[in-house]
């Protein structure tokens, strides 16, 4: 079958010879239909990250039909819809077991640690595979998986309507929290320095950033540890700052900053199983994420997608398949 492939660094294949999913008695088959990119991605393609080995399939943001379901699958059928939750955590540890799945030390990170599924049919534990409703864009379903993050952010920050928000970053994950924002009747700011992102956030509902100060909520989202500082500033005393872009550098704050100022610091790790992502489908239909959609690739120009998603203002997805019931239009 069909897969894109990294051998090497910033060299994606795309070959027709990668072998076939073997369906264990828990899992799915799901044909897959397309997959969007994130900063992740781009950090395995550009070397950043390393994956287990080489050849190694990309991608983890995926949709698609169920093919085939395992011996004591009960709960799915195949011709299902289906979005994939690519992070298979355990179900078995203290973490999984107190509900914080996101901090399974057992947890499958589908492209990083586990293959992932930028190939024409893959096998996934059934629980992971999310059924969603017909009428949705292949762009809805391709930003689904990054909606789920931000959405979880959004909902573990304890934001109110009432609050004054500022994020920081409109690239896809900051574009999604300005949309789920502006879902919860909030008008948040905005500081971005690229004009397009910036007018496809105006568009989602946020305000352009006009130097305000006394923000209750600081959504940090670019992962750029120099933009974090200037943001604490603006943060009124008692504020909550969320931070969801990752870096290796340390905090810019002094035990000072955040007792004086009583801040609250809170991380938001992608999301927790199943509820998050039964919530975010639940709400796809009226949220539309595809909003942050861009660009569409077939899965044989895989390398130029990769290779210029970094510079699009909106988010990449790469189309597999055609499906019945999603329209491809990005």
């Amino acid at each position: 079958m069909k897969a894109a492939v990294l051998t090497g660094p910033n060299r994606i294949e795309t070959v027709d010879d990668w072998p076939e999913p073997v369906c264990g008695p828990h899992d799915v088959i799901v044909r897959m239909v397309g997959v969007g990119l994130c900063g992740t991605d781009l950090a395995v393609f550009h070397g950043k990250r390393l994956p287990p080995a080489t050849p190694w399939v990309m991608g983890h943001e995926g949709f698609g039909r169920i093919a085939a379901v395992g011996s004591d699958v009960r709960d799915r059928q195949v011709g299902q819809r289906v979005v994939i939750e690519p992070n298979y955590a355990c179900l078995k540890c203290a973490d999984c077991l107190t509900g914080l799945t996101s901090a399974c030390p057992h947890r499958a990170i589908v492209g990083l640690n586990a293959p992932g599924v930028l190939a024409e049919r893959v096998a996934l534990p059934a629980h992971f595979a999310h059924p969603v409703p017909d009428g949705l864009t292949g762009a809805d379903l391709a930003a689904t998986e990054p909606y789920t993050v931000a959405r979880a952010a959004v909902r573990r920050s304890g934001v109110t309507p009432a609050d004054r928000c500022l994020v920081v970053g409109a690239g896809a994950q900051g574009l999604l929290v300005c949309l789920i924002l502006a879902r919860l009747g909030i008008r948040p700011v905005v500081t971005e320095p690229h004009p397009q992102r910036l007018a496809r956030a105006e568009r989602l509902g946020a305000t352009p950033d006009d130097g305000r100060t006394g923000f209750t909520y600081v959504f940090e989202t670019s992962g750029h540890a120099p933009a974090l500082r200037p943001a604490v500033d603006r943060a009124a005393p008692g504020a909550t700052l969320v931070l969801i872009g990752l870096n290796p550098h340390q905090l810019p704050l002094t035990t000072d900053d955040v007792v004086r100022r009583q801040l609250v610091l809170r991380g938001s790790m992608i999301y927790d199983h199943p509820g998050d992502f039964t919530t975010a489908i639940a709400e796809l239909p009226a949220a539309r994420p595809g909003a942050v959609i861009e660009a569409r690739f077939s899965l044989e120009k895989a390398q130029q997608a990769f290779a210029g998603a970094a510079e699009r203002a909106g988010k990449t997805w790469i189309s597999i398949a055609e499906a019945e019931g999603c329209d491809q239009d990005a």
